[in-house]
C-alpha cells in the first residue's frame, strides 16, 4: 500500500509539474503577445514649461494645453507615436533632452547658442520680443532700458536680451507671470517677453499694464522650434515632414486660429 501511495503521489505531482510548465509558457505567450501590441505605438517623451500663454499653460483638467501642446501631439498621430508631456522649468528643457524628455516644445526660439548642444525641427511659428510697462510708464525706446530692472524668464531669449542691455538690473524667473506680477508690485521697471504671452498679460492686467510692441526698441523677429536630440536626423525628418503635412492638410491653421486667434 505504501509503494502505491507513494507512486500515486509521485504521479500527482509529475502531473502538476507538467500542468503548471504548460500554464507558465502559455502566461509568457501571453505576456509577450500584451506587450508587443502595447510597444506597437512608442511614446515620445515631450518637455514644455507650462507657463507661457497661448503656447502651454494648465489648462483646466490640470493638464498642459495650448497651441504647442496641441500641434505636438498632432504630430504625434502623424508619426504614430504617442505623445506624453512632462511640465518642467524652462531652464532645463535644453539639458533634459536625451535624458529625462525625447524632445521639447515650449516657444522656444532658435539660437546658436541652443545649437551647440540640441538640434532644431523646421520653425513652426515666427515671434519677437515685446516690452510690458507700468501705466504712466516713461520707457519708449531702447535708451529708457539702460540702468532699468528688467524682469525676463530665466533662459528665454527675454533673458538673452536683458544681459546685453548697458546698465541693466536683470531679475529672471521661472514664470513670465511671476515677473509680471513683480513689475505690478514696483520690483521691477518693465518685462521682456515674448509678444504672445506679453497679450496674454497685457489682457488680464489691463488696469495695471500697456504692452510695448518689440520694434519700439530694435527687437528682432525670432523663429519659434522644436529641440530635438543632437544627430537624430530620422526623429528631426519624422517631425519635419508631419509639420509639413499639418500645414498643408489644414490643421496647423485651426491651431493657430483656436489657440492664438491670428
Amino acid at each position: 500500500m505504501k509503494k502505491k501511495l507513494v507512486a500515486t503521489v509521485v504521479a500527482t505531482m509529475m502531473m502538476i509539474g507538467t500542468l503548471a510548465g504548460c500554464g507558465s509558457a502559455a502566461t509568457s505567450e501571453t505576456a509577450g503577445a500584451d506587450n508587443a501590441g502595447s510597444a506597437a505605438k512608442e511614446t515620445l517623451v515631450v518637455g514644455t514649461n507650462a507657463a507661457f500663454p497661448p503656447f502651454e499653460y494648465v489648462g483646466d483638467d490640470g493638464n498642459p494645453d495650448g497651441f504647442d501642446i496641441a500641434l505636438i501631439k498632432a504630430i504625434g498621430e502623424k508619426i504614430g507615436m504617442e505623445v506624453q508631456v512632462q511640465d518642467m522649468e524652462f531652464d532645463s528643457l535644453v539639458s533634459s533632452i536625451g535624458n529625462k524628455i525625447d524632445v521639447a516644445i515650449a516657444g522656444m526660439t532658435v539660437t546658436e547658442e541652443r545649437k551647440n548642444t540640441v538640434d532644431f525641427s523646421d520653425s513652426y511659428y515666427s515671434a519677437v520680443q515685446a516690452v510690458i510697462v507700468p501705466k504712466g510708464s516713461s520707457i519708449a525706446t531702447a535708451d529708457d532700458l539702460k540702468n532699468a530692472k528688467i524682469g525676463v524668464q530665466l533662459g528665454t531669449t527675454g533673458e538673452f536680451i536683458a544681459d546685453e542691455i548697458e546698465g541693466a538690473d536683470v531679475s529672471a524667473y521661472n514664470k513670465a507671470v511671476d515677473a509680471v506680477n513683480d513689475l505690478n508690485n514696483g520690483r521691477v521697471d518693465c518685462v521682456i517677453v515674448d509678444k504672445n504671452p506679453a497679450s496674454v498679460f497685457g489682457a488680464q492686467f489691463s488696469d495695471k499694464v500697456d504692452v510695448l510692441e518689440g520694434s519700439q526698441f530694435g527687437f528682432e523677429q525670432e523663429n519659434y522650434a522644436i529641440a530635438l536630440p543632437k544627430g537624430n536626423t530620422e526623429l528631426a525628418d519624422k517631425i519635419n515632414n508631419a509639420l509639413k503635412e499639418l500645414k498643408s492638410d489644414g490643421t496647423y491653421d485651426e491651431l493657430v486660429s483656436k489657440y492664438i486667434g491670428e
